[in-house]
């Protein structure tokens, strides 16, 4: 059956496009809060990095749940929690700005996401066929690309008129949406052969992650790669308005423009797939992925950082379809719970260290500095890539 014509993935897909539109809202006004509010870079590292470390924490576990609980209930009641969560960010902001409450909802937030997208990705195969994973991805993808473009440039309109933090609040409005499609869609129930206990279920994930030849690669050049990705948009948003000065209106245009990047990502990665092999694709991001940083980190032509911020969401789009994709087409779906858990968790456990790192370095040397230093790591794993069994994929 063609997607077009599939309800239960059509409803899923607006309901999370709608999601998308809040969280892209959220990804810049939360950093433009912090930045109105404290005017450092550092904050904006800090506060990118706790909310690294819970993921990785909530990893350890989610497997677990999503395994033995029902997948859409997980999904729902993440939503009804994020919604309240950011909600409660403009209503304080009205007596008080305390930035320690940004750090709170950061925190139980990325909890509550982490959770949220392990169970997303145990979704969709139970919404779609097999030979229509990557088709499905790329389409998810590319609706959230096309949201995630108006998303930068709404918050950048409404911090400049109402403030950042009324901004945030809209995205708590948008969670409301997606719980509210996730009531109407059936996701198929799926036995767990689970062993009982957390810990016990992390490993079982953990040994078929590691004993794949192509997932164990994957898993050790991502996590190399988030290191140098987790942080890259507090990078551009400090390039843009800290280094260049721009307003707030200027930075979400060029995030938004930037989106473009992951729409045609979106659209294209089946058919790159398909005719390159997922190692080409992967790797072709990663090299993407290091020139951007490079584009946006040492030019200041306002044209190149938005060319820059497009290759950069090109490159991560289309490095993450691909290997989420393959993840769901090598895992049984009994176990794709606890797998995307510990995929997650092991290659997430750099990021907070990584964006803590170079932000801290970015506010004492500069952008362009730090961005030299992640095109040469970047170069490091495209090498690394290219004699690993991911090369051959």
């Amino acid at each position: 059956m063609s997607l077009w014509r599939n309800r239960g993935f059509l409803l899923f897909w607006a309901g999370q496009t709608l999601s998308v539109l809040g969280g892209s809202i959220s990804l810049l006004a939360l950093p433009l809060l912090v930045l109105d509010s404290t005017g450092s870079v550092v904050h904006m590292g800090m506060i990118t990095a706790l909310a690294g470390v819970v993921t990785v924490v909530t990893g350890l576990v989610a497997g677990h749940f999503v395994d033995t609980v029902d997948r859409r209930s997980i999904l729902v009641w993440c939503d009804w929690g994020r919604a309240g969560l950011h909600l409660l960010i403009p209503l304080i902001w009205l007596f008080a700005e305390p930035l320690w409450v940004l750090y709170v909802v950061a925190a139980i937030g990325s909890a509550l996401t982490m959770l949220f997208q392990v169970a997303y990705i145990t979704a969709v195969p139970g919404l779609v066929g097999p030979d229509q994973l990557t088709e499905a991805n790329g389409k998810l993808q590319s609706g959230f690309a096309v949201a995630a473009i108006a998303g930068p440039v709404i918050a950048g309109v409404l911090a400049g008129l109402v403030g950042p933090a009324w901004a945030i609040g809209i995205d708590g409005l948008t969670y409301i949406g997606s719980a509210v499609s996730l009531l109407f869609i059936r996701l198929p129930a799926v036995e767990s052969a689970d062993p009982g206990g957390i810990k016990a279920a992390f490993m079982v994930g953990f040994r078929f992650l590691w004993g794949h030849r192509m997932l164990r690669a994957l898993t050790v050049l991502l996590t190399a790669l988030t290191f140098v990705t987790m942080g890259a948009r507090d990078l551009l948003v400090f390039r843009l308005g800290g280094e260049l000065s721009r307003g707030a209106s200027t930075v979400g245009a060029v995030m938004g423009v930037g989106m473009v990047g992951s729409i045609g990502a979106g659209l294209v990665a089946a058919a790159a797939r398909r005719r390159l092999g997922f190692g080409t694709c992967w790797l072709a991001s990663a090299v993407l992925i290091g020139g951007s940083i490079a584009a946006f980190g040492l030019s200041d032509d306002l044209g190149v950082v938005a060319a820059g911020a497009t290759g950069l969401m090109f490159g991560l789009t289309l490095a993450g379809i691909c290997s989420m994709s393959l993840r769901q087409e090598l895992t049984p779906a009994a176990l794709l719970g606890r797998v995307t858990s510990a995929f997650w968790t092991v290659h997430y456990a750099s990021g907070p260290l990584g964006a803590a790192a170079l932000t801290v370095a970015a506010g004492r040397f500069g952008v362009g500095s730090v961005a030299l230093v992640a095109v040469g790591l970047c170069a490091v794993i495209v090498a690394a890539g290219a004699v690993s069994p991911l090369a051959r994929g």
